[in-house]
């Protein structure tokens, strides 16, 4: 069955330029010009990869991920002609996997269409390994006891400060979702937490020296340079 791709654009004429490309890659594509009318879309379709203008009418690009991420989990191609870093933090911290910059080549777009979406199926296989057990968590060799607090890599004890084991749990429990420094500051030491966010940079170090067989090239809680980081399953 071919994949079916939603690209929601104002501009049809890039639109079109797109669908043809894809279509000729052996994709079925959809065509939105509308925010609001894409993000409903969205809703109703069966849809396996997403390509998301920034400005839309209707709804703006990021609102729209913002919405469909609650719910969806499917590749997310931003696509914007503006180059602020600031957009590309905002789309990769609510869950976007790429971001292309306005002009690109249509070849570049099925290339990165087709790198996404094998990646997507990869991590399926990977997900189906994940397993919960009453207060266990399991990932990839990766065991971590959210009642004990305990933490096991193939099957030995890894010894865990308490804000150390917190920020692991938080990140293992929300995989593949981009979190900054700030938020996750918040989210593991309190709203009232008294500190610099920089001390998630030590932490996430220091439980990766722990948990990580090459803590230079981790396999599980990996740097989105520019936006903060994620736990990859």
């Amino acid at each position: 069955m071919k994949k079916k791709i939603l690209i929601i654009e104002d501009d049809l004429s890039i639109a079109e330029l797109q669908k043809d490309y894809l279509e000729v890659a052996d994709f079925d594509v959809m065509v939105c010009g509308n925010g609001s009318a894409g993000l409903s879309l969205l809703q109703e379709e069966e849809i396996d990869l997403l390509i998301l203008d920034i400005m839309l009418p209707g709804m703006d690009g990021l609102e729209i991920l913002k919405v469909m991420k609650e719910n969806k989990a499917i590749p997310v191609l931003l696509v914007s002609a503006k180059k602020e870093e600031i957009d590309k933090i905002k789309g990769f911290s609510l869950g976007a996997d790429d971001y292309i910059t306005k002009p690109f080549s249509p070849g570049e777009l099925v290339a990165r269409v087709k790198a996404h979406l094998e990646n997507y199926e990869r991590l399926k296989l990977r997900f189906r390994e994940t397993i919960t057990k009453g207060n266990t968590l399991t990932i990839r060799g990766l065991e971590i006891d959210k009642e004990s607090h305990r933490v096991f890599v193939l099957g030995q004890e890894v010894s865990l400060a308490q804000k150390e084991f917190s920020l692991l749990l938080y990140l293992a429990q929300n995989p593949n979702h981009v979190f900054g420094r700030e938020e996750l500051f918040e989210r593991v030491w309190g709203l009232e937490a008294m500190g610099d966010s920089s001390t998630v940079t030590v932490h996430i170090a220091r439980v990766r020296e722990k948990i990580e067989s090459d803590p230079s090239n981790p396999q599980y809680i990996e740097t989105v340079w520019g936006a903060g980081y994620r736990f990859r399953v």
